[in-house]
């Protein structure tokens, strides 16, 4: 299987060494337990999700950082896994799922102060190659096969928490895999996915019956049936993107390489470009508790949709964006390169 690199990560140089994925790291640190860190706050967050009132927080290592002061202190839960996590989504306040490098998924039932292992890329390729050999697809099989033979190199890079019970991954080389029983057992959605050419998947997004998958080399993937059948889109723009939001019934918006940012009123039938300040990369995107859509700039800028502009959120530029999470009370927790950051705009 040709090699890629991560284009989302290999985006922020200071983060190469550490996201960077290989065979014998992720071998060994899926079942190696995160070290201790001084200082959760100050490491390398990616993705970060509310449990109630908790704050979840992950990243590289295995790192799994709990605030229960809306960011203002942290402290680290144990993990039975040192490989990057990539993201991280609650049902409720205790059920919830983290997923990330290693093709790990690791479940939590008591709002993250512990955490079980669910999947990994072991059994995601013994998964595929059964599914493929099911099936009459010779392709499907021979890319199982090689999954297999790589082995668990592959990263997970985003999820949907339907509900306790059901839960849907999608990560590189198209990873895509479903649970509906709480990742006791799994199923694949490769094939239900248009992805011939397997790249990678980096979003993934749900309103209502409507479904928005994103991924690299402009790959954008929509179902208008609750996720049983998805359907190519077509852009403009032919790079990666790393975000993607429902805005409405109708209206998609996709964003990444470049600060290009692509939005569609008529369910991705059309499209048409909202202008950035400054053209760096959009990493990560979230809604405000009042309904306000923002977005994170490699530039360390974070931009606030008014009408048909992105304007950034007053301040000084902070450090390259990886994740945002709106918190009530207007407070933004901004995770960066360097660590959090709690903004108040």
């Amino acid at each position: 299987m040709k090699r890629r690199h991560l284009l989302k990560l290999g985006l922020m140089p200071s983060l190469v060494p550490s996201l960077a994925w290989a065979k014998p790291q992720s071998a060994d640190a899926l079942t190696r337990p995160a070290q201790p860190v001084r200082q959760p706050a100050r490491a390398v967050l990616l993705g970060a999700s509310t449990a109630g009132t908790r704050v979840v927080a992950v990243g590289e290592r295995g790192l799994v950082a709990l605030s229960d002061d809306a960011g203002a202190h942290w402290r680290q839960a144990p993990v039975p896994t040192s490989v990057t996590l990539t993201t991280v989504r609650f049902a409720d306040a205790r059920r919830g799922f983290a997923v990330g490098h290693g093709g790990i998924v690791l479940a939590s039932e008591d709002g993250g102060e512990s955490w079980t292992r669910v999947l990994d890329g072991h059994r995601i390729a013994t998964l595929e190659v059964e599914t493929a050999r099911a099936g009459t697809d010779t392709a499907a099989l021979k890319a199982a096969e090689r999954l297999q033979s790589d082995g668990p190199d592959k990263p997970l890079l985003d999820l949907l928490v339907l509900d306790p019970q059901r839960v849907r991954v999608v990560g590189a080389y198209g990873l895509a895999l479903a649970s509906d029983d709480g990742g006791r057992t799994w199923q694949s959605w490769r094939m239900r996915l248009p992805n011939p050419r397997e790249a990678h998947l980096y979003a993934l997004r749900r309103r209502g019956d409507t479904w928005l998958v994103a991924g690299e080399q402009g790959v954008v993937l929509s179902s208008n049936d609750d996720g049983r059948s998805f359907q190519r889109l077509t852009l403009p723009y032919a790079g990666s993107f790393f975000t993607a939001e429902l805005l409405a019934a109708q209206t998609l918006l996709v964003a990444g390489l470049r600060g290009n940012v692509w939005r569609s009123t008529d369910g991705g039938g059309a499209w048409s470009p909202l202008p950035v300040p400054v053209p760096a990369g959009i990493t990560a995107s979230a809604f405000t508790p009042d309904g306000r859509l923002l977005l994170a700039s490699q530039a360390g800028l974070v931009l606030v949709a008014k009408g048909e502009a992105l304007a950034p959120l007053p301040g000084a530029p902070l450090p390259p964006l990886n994740a945002l999470l709106p918190l009530e009370g207007g407070r933004v927790l901004a995770l960066t390169t360097q660590g959090t950051r709690l903004l108040t705009p």
